[in-house]
């Protein structure tokens, strides 16, 4: 039995949601401001979730061990 619980980031536990298959979604980076100089093209492609890189999932268990 393991002797200390380890705690969830909450910083990421607000940022990724995980999908009912086991999928995580997280949002694109760069829309929060400075978007006036930036394509309508890029900022559409960075409207909704996408899924999360199967390189990134290791760091991802780790700030939340619940998954």
């Amino acid at each position: 039995m393991k002797k200390y619980k380890i705690k969830t980031k909450k910083a990421a536990q607000k940022r990724i949601k995980v999908t009912g298959t086991g999928k995580v979604k997280r949002y694109s980076a760069g829309m929060r401001h400075l978007l006036e100089h930036r394509s309508p093209n890029s900022k559409r492609s960075k409207r909704g979730a996408i899924t999360v890189s199967p390189s990134d999932m290791r760091k991802i268990k780790n700030m939340l061990p619940g998954i």
